[in-house]
């Protein structure tokens, strides 16, 4: 059918310092610009890769970070939307990572991520929680409370858009 989407497996890594801040990058649809999103690291997962596999070749191209010693699968996720023209059915798995603060080079962006991320940044707890823009996910503020408080679930946790 022509309105199927393109299923698309993702890897995402919620990437936090030793201040207990998380790293995430604001980025636009290039076909609705005004609606930006702030998102963790991560992208597809390519044919051949494990989502492992997948997460540490995303933070490496995203943010630099070539030793990424990869914590606990922690949450999935799954939503359909049409990015630049593309209808996706997006299926993630998060993984949890802990890091020190490092610079973030995303030399090794895509063409479109270079076209679409506009901007990086490390998010405190209190940060996530009053901010008015939007999440990825939608309620990363208390799912990351609720990560600091209890530590990763020991079966992966569906999360919502």
């Amino acid at each position: 059918m022509e309105n199927e989407p393109v299923i698309r497996p993702t890897a995402r890594v919620l990437l936090l310092d030793e201040l207990d801040r998380v790293l995430l990058f604001r980025g636009q649809d290039a076909t609705n610009p005004s609606l930006p999103f702030w998102f963790p690291a991560g992208g597809g997962i390519e044919p051949g890769e494990t989502p492992e596999e997948a997460a540490r070749r995303e933070v490496r191209e995203e943010t630099g970070l070539t030793d990424l010693v990869l914590g606990p699968h922690i949450w999935n996720r799954r939503h359909v939307i049409t990015i630049s023209g593309t209808h996706l059915d997006i299926r993630e798995v998060w993984f949890f990572a802990r890091v020190p603060t490092f610079e973030i080079d995303t030399s090794g962006f895509t063409e479109l991520e270079r076209e679409t991320v506009l901007e990086h940044r490390w998010w405190t707890q209190d940060e996530l929680e009053n901010t008015m823009e939007i999440l990825t996910p939608r309620d990363l503020a208390a799912l990351l409370r609720d990560l600091l408080v209890n530590g990763a679930p020991t079966n992966p946790v569906t999360v919502q858009i």
